[in-house]
């Protein structure tokens, strides 16, 4: 399986269209167009307007809904290995042997949306609707303006300040919270997946990978990871749950600080590499409180990370912390001005 690194090399594909698909720039360049609906193709209520993103399984587009005149994204499965478009607009498997797959990821689409479906939170992507036609199924999301943090993590080579990770994590760690209430998991978080809306607002996106799970589950069948961001029980298939996510997370604010991911698990597990940010000059930049969350996030064990969100968010939130003193409120609850908040 080919594991996409974003920040292996620069991205040279097509200039995405800004808005809430501009994460998936890095798997644009593989997007047959001649593939893609076209301009003002009536789907169902919906009128194509344009393609904004696409990758391996899927191509998504901007478009508008008659019924309201809003503008939505919508998310249509098309595995570009398995499947084509008809000169009708239907999808079919480009053979027999391919059928197979095409209808497990067809219900692997299908589990991603009903998932987003039952979670209604302002730091999740919200699903509007979920529908077949053409052969295929079509999944309408709520259609959000703004950049992804890979964007703010490359025009800052790292770098980002506390008060950035300290507005952004924390806001998405109470919408993460959410999904794992639901026995939920993500699995798949990275800066490409979180896209900061005006004002800084985090939105997590992407649950093509996401699990249904009880805490203590195992992987099975295909498996969707980043390397770098997924920790070691994923490349393993072995006992997951919230902590899973975290080790994410804490690799997410580790990117925001110099600009890369931490080594891929599986080399950490043969060799750890990866020298503690407390025993960094991060330490020039961020509270040691910070840094050791990060750390604390990234142990290779499971059974060493934060067990779940709360107590990540209540280390953060240590009184005992010199910012923390300073704050009449949690300071995950407080609004902090950011450069791209309007005025």
């Amino acid at each position: 399986m080919a594991l996409y690194n974003p920040f292996a090399s620069k991205y040279k594909g097509p200039k995405p269209q800004p808005g809430y698909f501009h994460y998936q720039q890095q798997v644009m360049s593989k997007v047959n167009p001649n593939n893609a609906l076209p301009r003002g193709y009536p789907l169902k209520h919906y009128r194509i307007e344009k393609t904004i993103g696409g990758g391996g399984f899927s191509m998504v587009y901007l478009a508008t809904d008659n019924t309201t005149q809003l503008r939505v994204a919508i998310k249509e499965y098309l595995p570009c290995h398995h499947a084509t478009r008809l000169k009708n607009a239907a999808v079919q498997c480009i053979s027999e042997e391919n059928a197979s797959a095409f209808r497990l990821g067809f219900s692997r689409f299908f589990d991603e949306a009903a998932a987003l479906a039952r979670v209604n939170h302002p730091n999740i992507v919200h699903v509007r609707d979920v529908f077949r036609a053409n052969n295929t199924a079509y999944m309408v999301m709520d259609y959000e303006k703004g950049k992804d943090l890979r964007y703010y993590i490359k025009r800052h080579e790292g770098n980002l300040s506390e008060k950035f990770i300290r507005t952004v994590f924390p806001e998405l760690l109470l919408g993460l919270q959410e999904l794992h209430r639901r026995n939920l998991l993500h699995m798949d978080i990275k800066p490409a997946n979180i896209l900061l809306r005006p004002g800084g607002k985090p939105l997590l996106l992407d649950f093509g990978a996401v699990r249904e799970a009880m805490i203590g589950s195992k992987l099975t069948g295909p498996n969707t990871l980043t390397r770098g961001f997924a920790p070691i029980e994923q490349h393993q298939h072995k006992t997951l749950g919230p902590w899973t996510d975290l080790y994410a997370i804490g690799a997410s604010m580790y990117a925001c600080m110099c600009a890369k991911a931490p080594p891929a698990a599986t080399k950490r597990i043969i060799k750890d590499e990866l020298k503690p940010t407390t025993r960094t000059s991060f330490g020039r930049l961020y509270s040691v409180q910070l840094l050791e969350a990060v750390d604390w996030c990234l142990q290779l064990d499971p059974r060493d990370r934060p067990q779940n969100v709360p107590q990540l968010l209540d280390f953060l939130n240590d009184e005992s912390s010199g910012l923390a003193l300073e704050l009449r409120t949690p300071w995950y609850l407080t609004p902090i001005s950011l450069p791209w908040s309007k005025k």
